[in-house]
C-alpha cells in the first residue's frame, strides 16, 4: 500500500492520541473555570476520541496559595458570572491576586461593556450608524492590561483577552502580535487561534506568522485554508486529520461541508450536512449554511427554518432575527440574514447597519460585503457598489455572481474595458446564473462590436441549452434576433434562416423572424449564398473570445 509522506508526518505528530485526549480534557477544565465558551470545540474533539480509563485521566491543575486565598470570592463571582451578572461578578473579584481571579475580573468587565453595547445596538437598529455605540470599558481595560503585559504578568488566557480588547479598538497589528504570544503561551486554547484567524487577510500574512509547533496548528491551518478559499488544501488537511484519528469528529464533518459549500458543490455539502444532523441533530453551528443550501436546492421541507422570509413576511422575519441577536449578538448568520430582510423591506439604512455588524463579527463574510454592494446599488451609488463588490470578489474570487456584480458597476461607471473583463471571467469560472455572456454580448452590441457580440450571443445560446433547463431570465430570443440580423448582413443566409426559424418559436420574436425569412427569400432569388467560415478571426479588442465551431441550431430544442 502506497502511503503519502504527509500522512506519515501526521501519524507521527498525532501518534499519541491518549496524550492528546488528556490535553483536551485539561484545557476544557481550564476554559470552563474562566467562563470561556470556546471549550465547546475542544469538547467536540475530545468526544471524537476514545474514552480514557480512570487511571489515565489527567490530574487537576496545581492549586496555589493565591488560589486558596481567592477561592471563596472566585466561587461567588463565578456563580454571578454564569447568571450573566457581570458587574456583580467584577465587584466581588476586585482586589483578588490569583491569575484565575484576575482573568475573570477583567473578563467580567469586558463582557459587561459588550452586553450594554449589544443591548443598545439591537434595540436601536434602524438609522443608527455603526460606531455610535461602543464598549465604554475597552479603553480602561487596555490601559490596565498594557501595564501588566509590559511587566510580563499576563498568562495565556489574559493575553487572549488583551488581544480581544486591542482588536475591538481596531489596533489590529498589535492584536495579531498579542494573539500569537497568547498561542505560544497556551497553545491549546482554541479561542485565541480563532481570534487570530479573523485578522489574517491573505496567505502571505498566514505564512509570515510564527506559530507554535503543536498538533492543534493543523486544525488552524485547515480552518484558514477554508476561510481563504484554498479549498483543495483545506480538504486535504481535514482528510489527513480524519486519517490521524479524528474520523468521528462532527467539527471536521461540518468544516468539510462548509468547504464544499464554498466551491458550490451543493450535493456533496448537503450529503455531509445530512450526515451531521444524524450524529448531532440539535446542532446550531453552520446551520445557516445548511439552510442556504436547502434554499438553493429547493428539495426539502427543512427550508421552513426561514419561514418568514419564504412567505415574504419580512418584518416578522427581521423581528425574529433581532430576538436571536438578543440571545447571541455575535451570531453572524442572523446579522446577514436580517440585512437581507431589511433589503426586501427597502429599509436601506437598517440593512447597511446589519451588514456592517456582520462584517464586525467576521470580516470574511462575503455575503455581508455583497449585501452592502446591493444596498448601495439601490441607492444608485456605483462607486460605493464597486468598493463593496470588490471586497466580496476578493473573498470569493471564483464566484461568478461577484464578478457579474463588479461588471455591472464598471459598466455604470463607463469603464467598459473592466466590465468586459469581469463578464468574461464570470463565464470562465462557471457562470452560476447564466448572465455573464448575455451582459457581455449586450455591451459589445452597445459598442458596435458586432463580431464579438455575435460570438458571445452564440456561446450564450449554447450555454443556456446545455444546462438542460430553461431559465426564467433567459433571453434566447434576443440572442437569436441579433444573430439572425448579423448573419444576414454578412450574407450567411443559411445560418440567418435557421435563426429566423427559431425566432418564430418565441412570441416576442415571431414577427421579426417571419420578416427576416421574407427578406432572405427575396435576396436568394437574386444572388447566390457565399460559402464562408462562420466565424473568421474577430476584431482586435480586449475581450478574450474563444474560436468555436458554427452554431448548430437544429440540435437545440427551445
Amino acid at each position: 500500500v502506497k502511503i503519502s509522506t504527509t500522512v506519515i508526518l501526521f501519524w507521527n505528530e498525532f501518534g499519541d492520541l491518549v496524550q492528546i485526549k488528556k490535553q483536551l480534557i485539561s484545557v476544557i477544565s481550564l476554559c470552563k473555570e474562566r467562563g470561556l465558551l470556546h471549550s465547546a470545540k475542544a469538547s467536540e474533539l475530545a468526544f471524537a476520541l476514545d474514552p480514557l480509563p480512570k487511571n489515565e485521566l489527567p490530574p487537576s491543575p496545581p492549586f496555589t496559595e493565591e488560589d486558596a486565598q481567592d477561592l471563596d470570592a472566585l466561587t461567588l463571582a463565578k456563580s454571578y458570572f454564569d447568571l450573566k451578572e457581570y458587574d456583580r461578578a467584577a465587584y466581588f473579584l476586585k482586589g483578588c491576586c490569583s491569575q484565575k481571579a484576575y482573568f475573570l475580573y477583567m473578563y467580567s468587565r469586558y463582557l459587561s461593556g459588550e452586553k450594554k453595547k449589544d443591548d443598545e445596538t439591537v434595540d436601536s437598529l434602524g438609522p443608527l450608524e455603526k460606531g455610535q455605540v461602543r464598549n465604554e470599558a475597552l479603553r480602561e481595560l487596555r490601559v490596565e492590561l498594557s501595564k501588566k503585559h509590559t511587566a510580563g504578568e499576563l498568562d495565556g488566557f489574559t493575553l487572549y483577552l488583551y488581544g480581544v480588547v486591542l482588536r475591538k479598538l481596531d489596533l489590529l497589528k498589535e492584536a495579531v502580535e498579542v494573539f500569537v504570544e497568547a498561542i505560544h503561551t497556551l497553545p491549546l486554547h482554541w479561542g485565541a487561534w480563532l481570534e487570530l484567524s479573523n485578522l489574517v487577510t491573505n496567505i502571505e500574512m498566514l505564512k509570515s506568522l510564527s506559530l507554535p509547533d503543536c498538533w492543534i496548528k493543523d486544525f488552524f491551518m485547515a480552518h484558514m485554508y477554508t476561510e481563504l478559499q484554498m479549498i483543495k488544501e483545506a480538504l486535504q488537511k481535514y482528510q489527513n486529520l480524519i486519517e490521524a484519528g479524528f474520523s468521528k469528529s462532527t467539527y471536521i464533518i461540518s468544516q468539510i461541508a462548509v468547504a464544499y459549500h464554498n466551491i458550490r458543490d451543493i450535493d456533496q455539502a448537503l450529503a455531509l450536512f445530512n450526515e451531521l444532523r444524524e450524529q448531532d441533530p440539535y446542532r446550531i453551528d453552520n446551520m445557516d449554511t445548511f439552510s442556504n443550501l436547502l434554499y438553493v436546492k429547493v428539495s426539502s421541507p427543512l427550508k421552513c427554518v426561514f419561514t418568514g422570509s419564504l412567505r415574504s413576511q419580512h418584518e416578522k422575519a427581521a423581528l425574529y432575527f433581532q430576538r436571536a441577536l438578543k440571545l447571541n449578538p455575535r451570531c453572524l448568520g442572523a446579522w446577514t440574514l436580517m440585512g437581507h430582510e431589511y433589503m426586501e423591506m427597502k429599509n436601506t439604512s437598517a440593512a447597511i447597519q446589519a451588514y456592517r455588524h456582520a462584517i464586525e463579527v467576521n470580516k470574511r463574510d462575503y455575503r455581508a460585503w455583497y449585501g452592502l454592494g446591493q444596498t448601495y446599488e439601490i441607492l444608485k451609488m456605483p462607486f460605493y457598489c464597486l468598493y463593496y463588490y470588490r471586497k466580496a470578489h476578493q473573498l470569493r474570487p471564483n464566484d461568478s455572481r461577484m464578478l457579474v456584480a463588479l461588471g455591472e458597476s464598471y459598466e455604470k461607471l463607463s469603464q467598459q474595458l473592466e466590465a468586459k473583463k469581469c463578464y468574461w471571467r464570470a463565464y470562465s469560472v462557471g457562470d452560476v446564473e447564466k448572465m455573464a455572456l448575455l451582459k457581455l454580448a449586450k455591451l459589445h452590441e452597445q459598442l458596435n462590436e458586432s463580431d464579438d457580440a455575435a460570438q458571445c450571443y452564440m456561446l450564450y445560446i449554447q450555454d443556456i441549452f446545455s444546462c438542460g433547463e430553461q431559465l426564467e431570465h433567459a433571453e434566447v430570443s434576443t440572442a437569436l434576433r441579433y444573430l439572425g440580423q448579423y448573419y444576414f448582413k454578412n450574407k450567411l443566409y443559411d445560418e440567418a434562416s435557421l435563426c429566423a426559424q427559431r425566432c418564430c418559436d418565441y412570441n416576442d420574436a415571431r414577427e421579426e423572424g417571419k420578416a427576416l425569412l421574407r427578406q432572405i427569400s427575396q435576396v436568394r432569388d437574386q444572388i447566390e449564398t457565399p460559402s464562408a467560415d462562420l466565424f473568421a478571426p474577430l476584431s482586435n479588442n480586449n475581450t478574450p473570445v474563444r474560436r468555436v465551431s458554427p452554431l448548430n441550431l437544429i440540435s437545440f430544442t427551445p
